[in-house]
Parts: structure tokens; C-alpha cells; sequence
């Protein structure tokens, strides 16, 4: 244990904060010799660095900074090794030093100054340095109340475990940002209109068939007339009527299934002045009035707006989201949604969201009557038929994917237009990702709200299970760089509803450096890596055997057209007959999934297989694409949803001591344990973990301590599809 007393420490960093930078110094240097690097020696290293900076002796700080990068401590290597490259930059340029005032805040209980901020010269120093024993503690910012407002201009700093917020600083003047072509976003949503149309159209159809199909073989009953009618201009009208209502129909909705209520301004006030003055200041200047205000008691970060016109525009909050976020982040975040308002799409997603809510609603209420069923074969009939209800919710939810990416983009862009404050923004997305994750790992599940609603929030839930808990682990720069640098990124985010964190959070840093801004995290504009094609092409090989099943077609009907010009065969009857295509499309599927298997599914050998310590660095490299999987064992707790809810075992979640990632289960038909029965225990699972969009782990077995596996025959289901799909495509061939 040190015999330096820490009021010596404490007394250097109060000197440093009151500008007296020669005492802070003396003191400072003294805690050093004493302390080395334990924890109190690094927070006064990091204070000594700061204090030359600003004396203007870069020369030292330059030396004691490089001294720092090589600490075995994460958090103070990754703040030295950002703020190295600013001292060095400054001392080439040989420009005066300038006084940062925006407050060094080492201690936890030292409240940030008070007082206008000033240009920013280098990076705010992190929070302390943790010992392991210290950090697990509880982080949860603490709330900011009506008397003791905040001055916008700057933001309290937040304690959030594993990332040393910078708080680059705003654009004190800036100029207004050209504005993006709306053509590509309008596109998009009369696209989503339709899809979202054809969709429920050839639902309907289907059932009204169905319907009527079982009437018909049911003795003394006649099947129902008007279910033979076409429903195309019925469903048109009513989803136009769907679009006017909305705004009040969503307003009884969320009001009643999830206990949201009105916020005035007066209550947005006491966390974030400068979200008000935002939202007045630009409604005035488009001519709108003040946007309706709703909040939702729910401790998870969730931001929606919803609505027509911008008149009849809401704008939604949670609780959580109001807590975790500081006052300048809650404005640029505001201004968001101000952004979907001004682009027109907030009214094709208030329609998705109309009909997504009450389909989740019936899936959730389907899954609890579910769970009270005591008899199994009873509630195998329910969950079937609540997994059914899930899917078409998946469906509907579909039609708005690519809509719900695009849009993102363009509202961060007006979002930094307005604020003139890129860097809030990156820190905004990136604790509601985080705050997204603590609540999935508070709640052991992903929360119904969280799900229901993704599709108009800000930051998926489904990219922040991994993103907002392993970056406590390892560096966010390290974490984004295959979001932004990995050449087949937009591949693999296809089937996301929210764009890659990595590649959104560049382009705000290029609106920051547009400005002459320092960015709040180091992702510079870089070219994409250069890849070898092999390995992508081998992981999409069943979709590559889409065009070469429609290759084998022409060439055969080439052939039979040739052979019945020559009059060697007639068969002419090919071209009453089809069927052929689909049968040569599922053979080529079949081949290229057969041609993937192995490299997809490599035999998982003890001597390789890595473990928890390693996941961080596993799911960090920017060159990985899914087929290069990696073997792992690794040890933590089962979250998810528990019962009928998970059937289809969408909810699955390892919390591993290094954070929390996806799994992938299937199961045996007549599986008599499904992996839902193990929630809440500490298993070992050994599977794949593969780099996505989203990272996640194929299991191969789930083991409890007690001994007890599941398996999940991953590699066998993929081999009894292709062979299935060839057996039907041969047939369809024999059949013609």
C-alpha cells in the first residue's frame, strides 16, 4: 500500500484545475516519485502532461506522453496515444500554446468548471484509472436536476466505464453544410410504400385463400364470396387512410401498451437548454410550430418521432435516454428527429410502425398465454403459432429496412447543420449504444419496447448487444474500424435496420474536420482495405449458384430450341412448362452451400480454440469477413427471453466477462430441451464467432456446469437443405 497520502494528488489536480500549473507541477511530479505507476502515479502522469501542454513545454509533454503509450494500463495508453498525436502536431506547427479550460476531471467526485469553454488544444484527460477491483462498479450517470442547470455550451462530464470521452469541442461559427439530395431518400420511401403494400397484400391473399380452402373441404358450410375478391384497392385506401390517422392512432398505442405520456417543455428544460432553443429556433425557421413532445418511462436510451405533416409531428424520448446523455448531446439528438421531420420519411415509417405494433403486440400476447400453458403438446401449438405472428412482423418490418438506414444519414447530417456540433453527436450515438447494452445485460433480456421500436430508433439494438458492451474492453476506434475500412461492409449490413456504426460515425468526423474541428474519436478518411475476393465470394457461394442455376436453364433451353429448329426433337412442350428454372436454381443453391460447408464449418480443435480474454481482439480485426471463423469456448451467462417468446431462439445472448454477443442456435425437430430453459445460467458454449455487420457466435454445444449439452447441428441442417433443395430441383427437372 502507497504511503503517500492521496491529498497530495488530489491537491496537484486542484491546482492544475485552478490554472496554477507551476504548483500542479511540483506537486504532481513528487506523486510520481512516490507512486510510479500504480493508479495514483498514471493519474498524476496524465495531469503532468496537461500541465506542460499548457505551460507550452511540448517538449516534455511530448516525452512523458510517449512515456504513457507504453503503459499496461488500456485507459491511460489509449489517452496518451490520442493526445500524442496532438502534442506533435502542434509542436511542428509551432503555434502558442492556448489554455484549455474545459476542465481536467480525474477524480470522480470533482464536479467539470463552470465556465465558458475556449479553443480546445488537446484532448481532455480520461477519468481515473481504474484497479480491476474498482471497475465493475455501478456507472449510471447521475441525473441532472432543474436547480442546477447546465450551461450548454458545456456539458457535464459522464461516467461511462472503458471509453475517456475527449469532449472535442463545437463550431463556435460555422456555415451551414450543402444540403444532400433528397431524390435517393424519396425513392426509397415510395419503394418502402409499396413493398410494405405488396407484402401485406400477398398475406392477405393468402389467408383469404386458406380460409376459403378450408371451408370448402368442411362438410354443410359454403366458402365466403367475398373472400375471392381481389383486396388491392381495399388495402391502397386504407393504407393511405393508415398514413392520415397515424399520428393519433400511434398516439392511443404507445400511450397504451407503453405508458407514454406528454412532456411539456418546461420538463425538457431541466435536462438539456439547449434542446429547447434548437427545437424553437428551427421550427421558426421552417414555419412550423413547436413539435409535441412525449417521454416513455423506460430506463433503456430510445429516441422515435412520429407523425405526417410536421404540424402534427412528435417527437419521443425515454427516460433513460434523458439520463445518460449530457445537455449538448440531448439537443444534437433532438435535432435528429427534426431531420426525419424536414425529409418528409417520418410519415412511410409512422405507417410501418402502425402496423409493426399491433403485430408485435399480438406475438408478445400469443408468447404469454403461451408460457401459462401447463401441458406441453398445448403450448408447442401456441408457441408455433406465435412464431408464425413473429415472422410476419419480420416481414413487415423488411420492407423498411434499407429506408430506415438511408434516412440515418441524412438526419445526422442536418443534425450537425443545426448544432454546429458533430462531435456531440458521435458521443450521443455511442452511450445510447452503450446504455442499450446495460440495459439488455441489467434486464437479462432484450426488452419488447427495445424491440418493437427499433426500427425508428436512432441506434439498433441489434448493433449495439456487442458494440455497446466490448468497447468498455477494448478501444471504440479499434472496435468501428471494420465498419469503415472492411471493402464488403455494405454486404454484410443488407439486413440491418440501422447503418454501420463505423461508416456513420466517419462522416460526422468528416463534418467536423469540414469545420477544422478535432473529432471526439480518431477515424480518419481512409480508402477501404484491399481483399483478396476469395473468401467472399466462397461465403456468398448459394447465392452465386442463383446465376449459375439461370445459366444452366438458358443453355438447356438454348439446346431444346436448337434441336426443334433442326427438327432433330420436338419439344416444344418445354414452353408450356417452367418449372425447369426453379429446378436448376435450387440445384445451383444446393451446390454452392455444399461448396461452403467446410470452409464454413471448420472441425473446432482444442489446441486453437480461444477463450473470453481473447474476444475482445477477435471481433477488432477489420479484414475479417464471416467464413473466416474463428474457433472459441467461452465461458458466461445465458440472456434472452425465456419461454414461448423465444422459440425461435431469437434472443439469445452470451454475457461473458468481456461483454455481451449474439448466438445462432438451431435445433433437432423434437428437441425436448431447448436452449430458452437454460436463461439465467452459467454455461460454456463452443461454436464459430464470426465478424459481421454484427458479431455472433454459430453454436456448436451449450454445456451448464452440471454437465449437461445441447447440441446444434449447424453443419448438419446446411447438409439436409442442399440435398433436400437437389432432390427437389431434380424432380421439378423430371417432372418437365
Amino acid at each position: 500500500m502507497s504511503s503517500h497520502p492521496p491529498s497530495s494528488l488530489e491537491a496537484g489536480l486542484a491546482a492544475l484545475k485552478a490554472e496554477d500549473y507551476s504548483s500542479a507541477i511540483q506537486t504532481l511530479e513528487a506523486v510520481v516519485n512516490k507512486e510510479g505507476s500504480n493508479p495514483a502515479g498514471l493519474q498524476a502522469q496524465i495531469g503532468l502532461v496537461v500541465a506542460y501542454s499548457r505551460l507550452g513545454n511540448l517538449t516534455q509533454a511530448i516525452a512523458l506522453c510517449e512515456t504513457l503509450t507504453q503503459s499496461s494500463n488500456s485507459q491511460a495508453k489509449q489517452w496518451a496515444d490520442g493526445t500524442l498525436k496532438k502534442l506533435i502536431t502542434r509542436h511542428q506547427r509551432a503555434n502558442p500554446p492556448q489554455k484549455d479550460v474545459t476542465g481536467f476531471v480525474p477524480l470522480e467526485n470533482v464536479s467539470p468548471p463552470q465556465t465558458p469553454a475556449k479553443p480546445q488544444t488537446e484532448s481532455n484527460p480520461p477519468k481515473p484509472v481504474e484497479t480491476p477491483a474498482t471497475s465493475s462498479t455501478d456507472s449510471s450517470p447521475p441525473q441532472k436536476t432543474a436547480s442546477n442547470p447546465i450551461p450548454p455550451g458545456n456539458p457535464p462530464a459522464r461516467k461511462v466505464p472503458g471509453i475517456n470521452w475527449q469532449h472535442a469541442p463545437r463550431a463556435k461559427i460555422w456555415q451551414p453544410l450543402q444540403p444532400i439530395s433528397l431524390i435517393p431518400l424519396r425513392l426509397l420511401a415510395v419503394f418502402t410504400f409499396i413493398a410494405l403494400f405488396w407484402v401485406i397484400r400477398e398475406l392477405l391473399k393468402w389467408g383469404m385463400g386458406f380460409i376459403n380452402h378450408i371451408l370448402v373441404k368442411l362438410p354443410f358450410v359454403n366458402p365466403l364470396q367475398f373472400l375471392y375478391n381481389d383486396p388491392t384497392n381495399f388495402l391502397v385506401v386504407l393504407l393511405l387512410f393508415a398514413i392520415i390517422i397515424s399520428p393519433w392512432l400511434l398516439d392511443f398505442l404507445l400511450g397504451k401498451w407503453y405508458g407514454q405520456r406528454q412532456f411539456d417543455k418546461d420538463a425538457l428544460n431541466t435536462h438539456s437548454h439547449e434542446a429547447i432553443r434548437v427545437l424553437h429556433r428551427y421550427s421558426q425557421q421552417q414555419g412550423w410550430g413547436f413539435p409535441q413532445l412525449r417521454i416513455l418511462p423506460i430506463s433503456a436510451p430510445i429516441l422515435l418521432s412520429y407523425g405526417n405533416l410536421p404540424r402534427t409531428a412528435r417527437i419521443v424520448v425515454s427516460q433513460g435516454l434523458l439520463e445518460q446523455l449530457a445537455d449538448d448531446e440531448i439537443a444534437v439528438i433532438y435535432a435528429t428527429q427534426l431531420g426525419h421531420i424536414r425529409h418528409w420519411d417520418v410519415g412511410i415509417m409512422s405507417l410501418v410502425l402502425v402496423v409493426t405494433i399491433p403485430t408485435y403486440k399480438l406475438y408478445q400476447q400469443l408468447s404469454s398465454w403461451g408460457n401459462r400453458i401447463s401441458f406441453r403438446f398445448g403450448q408447442s401449438i401456441v408457441a408455433a403459432i406465435a412464431s408464425l405472428v413473429y415472422i410476419i412482423w419480420c416481414f413487415f418490418t423488411g420492407t423498411a429496412l434499407w429506408l430506415s438506414q438511408l434516412r440515418l444519414y441524412y438526419s445526422d447530417h442536418l443534425a450537425c447543420s443545426i448544432t454546429g456540433n458533430p462531435n456531440a453527436l458521435t458521443r450521443a450515438l455511442l452511450k445510447i449504444a452503450m446504455g442499450i447494452a446495460k440495459d439488455i445485460e441489467k434486464q437479462e433480456h432484450t426488452t419488447w419496447q427495445l424491440e418493437s421500436l427499433n426500427i425508428l430508433m436512432p441506434v439498433g439494438f441489434g448493433q449495439s448487444i456487442c458494440l455497446g458492451s466490448i468497447i468498455n474492453y477494448v478501444g471504440v476506434e479499434s472496435f468501428l474500424m471494420w465498419d469503415y475500412l472492411n471493402p464488403y461492409r455494405y454486404w454484410f449490413s443488407i439486413n440491418n435496420t440501422h447503418p454501420l456504426m463505423g461508416d456513420r460515425i466517419q462522416r460526422i468526423c468528416k463534418i467536423a474536420r469540414h469545420w477544422h474541428l478535432d473529432t471526439e474519436i480518431n477515424i480518419e478518411s481512409q480508402q477501404s482495405l484491399k481483399l483478396k475476393p476469395q473468401s467472399f465470394l466462397l461465403y456468398i457461394a448459394p447465392w452465386l449458384g442463383i446465376p449459375l442455376g439461370l445459366a444452366f436453364a438458358f443453355l438447356m433451353w438454348l439446346g431444346w430450341q436448337t434441336a426443334f429448329a433442326l427438327k432433330l426433337l420436338n419439344l416444344k412442350w418445354i414452353y408450356d412448362d417452367w418449372s425447369f428454372v426453379i429446378g436448376f436454381l435450387l440445384i445451383g443453391i444446393s451446390i454452392g452451400t455444399l461448396i461452403r460447408i467446410n470452409f464454413f464449418f471448420p472441425d473446432i480443435q482444442s489446441a486453437t480454440v480461444q477463450t473470453e480474454s481473447r474476444l475482445p481482439d477477435l471481433v477488432t480485426n477489420p479484414a475479417s469477413l464471416p467464413i473466416n471463423s474463428t474457433s472459441v469456448r467461452l465461458v458466461g451467462t445465458l440472456v434472452g427471453r425465456r419461454g414461448t417468446s423465444n422459440a425461435l431462439g431469437q434472443d439469445l445472448i452470451l454475457h461473458s466477462g468481456k461483454g455481451l454477443v449474439k448466438l445462432h442456435h438451431v435445433s433437432w425437430l423434437g428437441q425436448s430441451l431447448p436452449p430458452q430453459a437454460w436463461i439465467g445460467r452459467q454455461i460454456t458454449v463452443t461454436g464459430w464467432l464470426r465478424r459481421g455487420a454484427t458479431p455472433w457466435i454459430d453454436i456448436q454445444t451449450l454445456k451448464t456446469q452440471a454437465g449437461k449439452t445441447i447440441n446444434s447441428p449447424h453443419p448438419i441442417w446446411s447438409t439436409v437443405l442442399a440435398v433436400a433443395a437437389t432432390a427437389w430441383g431434380s424432380y421439378l427437372l423430371l417432372k418437365s
